[in-house]
C-alpha cells in the first residue's frame, strides 16, 4: 500500500531531523508516512551525457516511490542562498525521466520546510518557485526554522494537517 505522504530530506543533518518530525506528525494523524533521505541515494550528477547513459537504480526507485505517493513534503537547508545541490540534482533527473517534464509534479500537493543556518527564506522561495513551475500545488503555509527559532510541534502539525487534506489535482 502506498504511503499517504512522503517526506523528503535534502540533508542528513537538521533537515533530516525536521523531516522525521514531519513523519511523526503524519503518523499521529493516522497517516502512512515514509521518509526519503536524498543523501542516502546514489544519484549521478545530471548532465545530458549522464542522461544518455541512464539514471541508475536509485533514481528509478526514487521516481517510483514518489509517483506512488499522492503528496510530499520537502525539507531542505538553504545552500548559498538557494536549493541544496542534492535536491536540485534530484529534481533535474526526475524532470527528464518522462517525456513530459512536469508529469511527476503536476497537480501534486507539496509542502515545504527548512531548518537553515541562516534565515532560510531564500530556499523556501526558491523551492516554491521551482515546484510551482513544475505544476505542483505548493501549500501556502511552510515550516521555517533555524537554531535561534526552532520549529514548533504545532506548526509542523498544522502544515502536515493542511497537506493531508489536499488531493492531487486531476489534470
Amino acid at each position: 500500500m502506498p504511503p499517504d505522504l512522503i517526506v523528503v530530506a535534502a540533508s542528513n543533518g537538521e533537515n533530516l531531523k525536521l523531516a522525521k518530525r514531519c513523519v511523526n506528525a503524519a503518523r499521529q494523524r493516522q497517516a502512512q508516512a515514509e521518509l526519503i533521505d536524498l543523501t542516502d541515494l546514489s544519484l549521478p550528477l545530471y548532465t545530458p551525457r549522464a542522461q544518455a547513459v541512464g539514471a541508475g537504480a536509485d533514481l528509478i526507485s526514487l521516481q517510483d516511490r514518489l509517483h506512488a505517493a499522492p503528496r510530499w513534503m520537502i525539507c531542505a537547508p538553504e545552500y548559498n542562498g538557494s536549493i541544496p545541490p542534492v535536491l536540485s540534482n534530484a529534481i533535474a533527473w526526475l524532470s527528464v525521466l518522462d517525456d513530459d517534464f512536469r508529469s511527476l509534479f503536476n497537480g501534486r500537493p507539496i509542502a515545504i520546510g527548512t531548518h537553515s543556518g541562516g534565515g532560510g527564506m531564500e530556499v523556501l522561495i526558491s523551492m516554491r518557485i521551482q515546484l510551482t513551475h513544475l505544476g505542483a500545488d505548493v501549500i501556502g503555509r511552510q515550516v521555517l526554522s533555524n537554531f535561534s527559532k526552532p520549529a514548533k510541534d504545532e506548526s509542523i502539525d498544522d502544515v502536515v494537517k493542511r497537506l493531508l487534506q489536499r488531493q492531487p489535482l486531476t489534470l
